[in-house]
């Protein structure tokens, strides 16, 4: 079954722990500018109750042609989140994770571990630097009348797929609205928030998977 892309947000970057680490300086030095971005990027996350996000993941080929894009949304609240992406769907309640494939008409369901580094949306949001990661803040930039912050993470585990991952930051609303991640091979993954909706009304019905309604539907259960 084909992975769910947007599990990959910041592409490649598998461990992920908490967010109350700080970079091992005994490797290398981050930019304590961009430590304090990021920890008020994190704050103003953790105020909301729930997100709704629209957003749009572009692929670029070594040759810097775009080979595929696509729209998607995601819906968060404490735990829980839901990521909607071309006849491809994540339903998470914060205890079983259905990850479900449209074209196949098959969901393979896990068992969801807070305590794992595997990616949530709620890390694309809040959780993406760490003990693994140094950062330094690159110049900001103007976007449709924005001001832009861009922070540059580097992964101190040089084996990883990719050589460095890009985050861009609204900086009136402390806001992320994309990432970009470089993979070694050239291949360049992008992620654009076009819509960013806090505090909205979410029911939780929202992060389960109800089979009734995906008739004929193949259930894979790893848990």
């Amino acid at each position: 079954m084909k992975r769910f892309l947007v599990l990959a947000t910041i592409l490649l970057i598998r461990s992920i722990p908490g967010l109350s680490q700080i970079p091992n300086n005994s490797i290398g030095t981050s930019d304590p500018d961009a430590k304090k971005i990021l920890d008020a990027v994190t704050a103003k996350f953790k105020t909301y109750k729930t997100v709704k996000a629209e957003f749009t993941m572009n692929i670029e080929g070594s040759n810097g042609k775009l080979q595929a894009s696509k729209k998607g949304l995601i819906y968060m609240k404490d735990t829980k989140y839901r990521v909607s992406l071309t006849g491809q769907e994540i339903f998470c309640d914060g205890t079983t994770v259905w990850t479900f494939d449209k074209s196949s008409n098959e969901v393979q369901i896990s068992q969801y571990d807070p305590t794992t580094s595997a990616i949530t949306p709620q890390k694309l949001f809040s959780n993406f630097y760490d003990k693994d990661f140094l950062y330094k803040q690159n110049a900001d930039k103007k976007q449709g009348g924005k001001t832009i912050q861009e922070i540059e993470l580097t992964p101190v585990d040089k084996t990883k797929a990719f050589f460095k991952a890009l985050v861009f930051i609204d900086k009136a609303t402390r806001n992320i609205v994309g990432t970009k991640v470089f993979e070694k091979n050239g291949n360049r993954y992008s992620y654009m928030v076009s819509k960013f909706s806090p505090n909205a009304k979410i029911d939780d019905s929202m992060f389960s998977f109800d089979p009734k309604k995906y008739p004929g539907v193949e259930v894979i259960d790893l848990r």
